[in-house]
C-alpha cells in the first residue's frame, strides 16, 4: 500500500511539473543571444528547473514579464555609479545569470544545463526566487508571503540566519551552503531558495526556522520528499 502511494506521488509531482511547464514556455518567450540556439531540450531544461518553485503557487506568480534570455557562456554586463564627487563610472563584469524588475531573466546555459545535479547550486531556481522576491516591487529577500504566514517569523528567521552566516564567513568558519549569500537580504534569498530544493538538508540543519519558513512559501517540502523517494529506492 505504501509503496503505492509513494509511486502515485512521484507520478503525481513529476506530471504537475511537466504541466507547469508546459504551460511557462507557453507564456514566456525564450530567446537565445550571443549565437546560442534554444531547442527543444534547452526549453525543456529551463521550463522544468522553472516550474519546480511554482508547482504549489502557479504561474501567475511569474507575472508581470515574458521573456528569458539564454547565452552560450558568461555574459558580460555594464552598470553606471556616480561617486561621492558627482563622477559617473562605467563597471563592467561577468555574470551566470541576472533578473530585471518587470524584465528579462537572462541565463547562461552551461549553468542551466547542469541544474538538477542536486548539489546545492542551481541557477534558474535562484534567478527565478528573484523574480517572486520581487513581486512586492524590490528584491529584498522579502516576497508576498501568504496569508496565515507571519511577517515577523519571516523577517525574524531569514535575519536571524543572515547575520549568522555572515558571521561565518567573517571568521573563517565553515560555511553549510554558497557564500554568495552573504551579499545582501535578496541573495540570501535566492540562494537558500535554490539550496531548499536542490540540497535542503544544508537549511534544515543550521537553519530550521528558515526551512520552515520556506516550507510554508513555497508549499512543499524537499525533505520529506527526499526521505520518501530514498525509501522507495531500496
Amino acid at each position: 500500500m505504501f509503496a503505492w502511494y509513494r509511486n502515485w506521488r512521484r507520478r503525481r509531482l513529476l506530471a504537475r511539473a511537466e504541466l507547469e511547464a508546459t504551460l511557462f514556455l507557453a507564456e514566456k518567450q525564450l530567446t537565445g543571444a550571443g549565437g546560442f540556439v534554444i531547442d527543444r531540450h534547452a526549453a525543456l531544461m529551463i521550463a522544468l528547473q522553472a516550474a519546480l518553485p511554482i508547482l504549489e503557487l502557479g504561474l501567475d506568480w511569474y507575472r508581470g514579464w515574458v521573456e528569458v534570455i539564454v547565452y552560450p557562456e558568461s555574459f558580460v554586463t555594464r552598470h553606471e555609479f556616480v561617486d561621492e564627487a558627482g563622477v559617473v563610472h562605467e563597471h563592467e563584469r561577468p555574470l551566470q545569470g541576472e533578473s530585471w524588475l518587470r524584465g528579462p531573466v537572462i541565463l547562461s546555459w552551461p549553468e542551466v544545463a547542469e541544474g538538477g545535479a542536486l548539489d546545492g547550486g542551481n541557477l534558474v531556481i535562484h534567478e527565478f526566487a528573484h523574480k517572486l522576491d520581487m513581486l512586492n516591487g524590490v528584491a529584498n529577500g522579502f516576497p508576498p508571503l501568504h496569508p496565515g504566514m507571519d511577517p515577523r517569523a519571516w523577517t525574524g528567521a531569514l535575519t536571524t540566519a543572515f547575520e549568522d552566516f555572515r558571521g561565518r564567513l567573517d571568521s573563517g568558519r565553515p560555511l553549510p551552503f554558497d557564500g554568495y549569500a552573504a551579499e545582501d537580504p535578496a541573495e540570501f534569498f535566492a540562494v537558500v531558495s535554490e539550496v531548499f530544493f536542490e540540497w535542503p538538508a544544508r537549511i534544515w540543519d543550521p537553519y530550521p526556522d528558515v526551512y520552515e519558513q520556506l516550507r510554508a512559501f513555497y508549499r512543499q517540502d524537499p525533505v520529506a520528499r527526499f526521505h520518501a523517494w530514498r525509501a522507495g529506492s531500496r
